[in-house]
């Protein structure tokens, strides 16, 4: 995810407030520091706390996310100077740890803390670095409305109050985005003429509909301010003539704030749509852009790797899970993996989406995270305790094809946790929905977060950190926990697990084959319909989700390869000590770890293990 596109999300700076806390014998209760190191350690992260307040003040939208009041009225600052002060900011917080604070005298705990929020000022930088490559025309305009529809929640009518004026504010922060696309076409780094329609055409929905014109449908914010109201009407919590005021408030604000800003926006792309690259549009086709790229992919990865390298390492796995592919295809008698997928097609074709077999597909999908929760106990201690939800995408940000993805609980769990799909276009295989609600839901990414957010007796900065590699690899690592649980319930949807794997490997190639050998967008689709088993619609979503996102898709694999990794050479280790539930227990309740701190961790368990 770029940097701007993370603020608008009001991810730029990781926030937790006090919520259900989690409590455990995990890694923080594992190890026994000795008395002065276990002061050290408390007076660190009194340090880091203090310090992580500071740097929210940067971020409401963070605030927000994690169920806080503060900055409730108030987006964040999307300009290039608000990035520069954030990063002075981060580089005299990092001084004064270092400072305050020596190394070796803190517990492991300590020492990871330390290092992570170290981390978080190498990746400021890096990404400060390279700010003008951010796309921040094609994702900020749909960003935002989606925060606001999804984490700004309305409890009172000072909420709604609040929601308003961050609706006035969308103006503004859309002026933003323009003047930071202008810098940086001027600088000849344009995002691809496909996202400049898509950034036109998404925002052209978001002030279309009422109350923007005389159309009988209600636009994206207007049906969601007065749903808000709505609930706070029927809750007794303010009378008719209050709850028009505040919807004649959102009238205003969605007309003379938020509307000017957006057809600004959206005349300057029609205006410069003629100059944006189409074809070959990968890092390599840019100014400065395989160093950019390179940037990229350790940002995404916080490895060394090199695109080569990663380029190789898609082949092998490619070439590895269809050999497995083939064995479980033979199983289903059948002579290969293609002629299986074949039968799999003719027994469950591609139908066009429509409101009965949507239905049908949320309500199955929500099963498979209920029944999911059965199945725990054989991998995890620790267990998520929050509603995880499975909903469609919002329309103005939907597209035929587009990938699946999680908002997590809030710490007090009103927000539960959400998987998002994409519902246009034509219906998946049923059998890959398991794997996918593996992944997105329980044990992935929403019970990942559902379990980040009640850490205790960490820095708060931790509680909601996100590291691309251990999350997606975390997310493709939960598919190979659910066969290991039982979950998948034949053959073919055991194939389908293989088959998601294959396609992440396949994003290793695609994505460094864009990027850094100059392959053309029609290249890449070929390759994940002929290699990938995608479908013309997921094929050409998932190319240019590549392009405009560099490095992101190969997270998941690099990051499940050392999940993996350490895991055995934890059970090698151990022997009969090791218990694969407290393997479990202690990577996901570590929190998001760089994936060279994760190492740090697991060989600390190791030890604690081997000495019980």
């Amino acid at each position: 995810m770029n940097r701007t596109l993370a603020a608008a999300l009001g991810l730029t700076l990781l926030a937790a407030p006090a919520g259900a806390a989690l409590t455990f014998a995990g890694p923080a209760a594992a190890q026994t520091p000795a008395a002065g190191q276990a002061a050290e350690a408390e007076r660190l992260r009194v340090f880091l706390d203090k310090e992580y307040a500071e740097a929210l003040k940067f971020s409401p939208q963070q605030s927000s996310s994690f169920g806080e009041k503060e900055g409730l009225d108030k987006l964040n600052d999307l300009s290039e100077a608000a990035d520069l002060q954030r990063l002075e900011w981060r580089r005299g917080s990092v001084a004064r740890l270092k400072a305050q604070f020596q190394r070796a005298k803190l517990p492991l705990e300590g020492q990871i803390s330390y290092d992570m929020w170290i981390d978080e000022l190498d990746s400021a930088e890096l990404s400060y670095k390279y700010r003008a490559y951010d796309y921040v025309a094609g994702n900020t305009d749909t960003a935002l409305p989606n925060f606001l529809i999804g984490s700004h929640l309305v409890e009172q009518p000072s909420d709604m109050a609040a929601y308003n004026a961050r609706v006035m504010a969308l103006g503004h922060a859309m002026d933003q985005v323009l003047e930071r696309a202008k810098g940086s076409a001027a600088q000849g780094i344009r995002m691809p003429r496909f996202q400049y329609e898509r950034a036109i055409r998404e925002s052209t929905k978001l002030i279309s509909g009422q109350p923007f014109d005389a159309s009988g449908a209600d636009s994206p914010l207007w049906a969601d301010a007065k749903a808000k109201v709505g609930k706070l009407q029927a809750a007794g919590k303010v009378s008719p003539d209050e709850a028009q005021k505040l919807l004649d408030g959102t009238k205003t604000a969605l007309l003379t704030g938020m509307k000017p800003g957006y057809e600004r926006l959206i005349g300057w792309l029609q205006s410069d749509v003629a100059n944006a690259p189409s074809g070959k549009v990968g890092a390599v086709t840019l100014p400065n852009g395989l160093a950019w790229y390179a940037a990229a992919l350790k940002l995404q990865t916080r490895t060394d790797l090199t695109a080569d390298q990663i380029h190789a390492l898609g082949l092998s796995e490619v070439k590895r899970i269809q050999g497995e592919m083939d064995e479980l295809a033979k199983k289903a008698g059948f002579p290969d993996q293609n002629a299986y997928f074949k039968e799999l097609q003719r027994l469950d074709p591609e139908q066009p989406y429509n409101d009965q077999n949507r239905a049908e597909i949320l309500k199955y999908s929500n099963d498979l995270i209920a029944n999911n929760r059965t199945h725990l106990g054989s991998m995890f201690h620790v267990l998520p305790i929050y509603a995880i939800e499975v909903v469609r995408e919002p329309s103005f940000s939907e597209v035929a094809g587009g990938a699946a993805h999680t908002n997590g609980a809030s710490p007090d769990g009103k927000r539960p946790g959400r998987v998002y799909l994409h519902m246009l276009g034509k219906t998946p295989l049923r059998a890959s929905l398991p794997d996918l609600m593996c992944h997105e839901g329980i044990p992935g990414h929403a019970m990942q977060g559902d379990i980040r957010v009640r850490m205790k007796d960490v820095p708060k900065f931790r509680l909601a950190a996100r590291n691309a590699a251990f999350n997606e690899g975390w997310g493709l690592y939960s598919e190979l926990l659910c066969k290991e649980m039982g979950v998948y319930p034949d053959i073919a949807s055991d194939f389908m697990r293989l088959d998601g794997e294959l396609f992440r490997a396949v994003r290793l190639v695609t994505d460094t084959g864009i990027h850094a050998q100059g392959w053309t967008e029609e290249q890449a689709v070929d390759y994940l319909k002929t290699v990938g088993h995608r479908s013309d619609d997921t094929a050409r979503a998932e190319t240019r989700r590549y392009i405009v996102n560099p490095g992101q898709a190969t997270a998941y694999k690099i990051g499940m390869i050392r999940i993996v990794q350490l895991r055995d050479r934890a059970a090698k280790a151990l022997g009969p000590k090791f218990d694969i539930k407290a393997f479990n227990d202690m990577v996901i309740a570590s929190g998001s770890l760089t994936l060279s701190v994760l190492d740090m961790r697991v060989n600390a368990w190791i030890a604690e293990q081997k000495a019980k």
